[in-house]
């Protein structure tokens, strides 16, 4: 994985796109801390991508959700009890 500063992104744009091209995926960095992750996108896979990330996204949230759940001492629900809360969901 390459990783650039905001600094670099500002001062040296050209090395930054360039190597994008190249590796098609960099993190930039504010502070020393990941702040953003930039992907080579174009015309024809912008949507795809977009919905992928944002189907990765969602999955991430869950997967907290489901464990803070765990931690906190929450018991999961059984196969019953999802099916009754998506068949109540429908009716609405």
């Amino acid at each position: 994985m390459n990783f650039y500063t905001v600094r670099d992104l500002r001062t040296q744009p050209r090395q930054i796109w360039e190597k994008l091209s190249e590796v098609h995926e960099l993190i930039i960095t504010n502070n020393g801390r990941p702040s953003a992750l930039m992907i080579e996108i174009d015309d024809e896979n912008m949507e795809d991508i977009l919905a992928s990330v944002r189907q990765s996204m969602a999955m991430r949230a869950t997967n907290k959700l489901r464990l803070s759940s765990v931690m906190n001492g929450n018991s999961r629900m059984t196969e019953e009890e999802i099916e009754a809360e998506i068949a109540e969901a429908r009716k609405r």
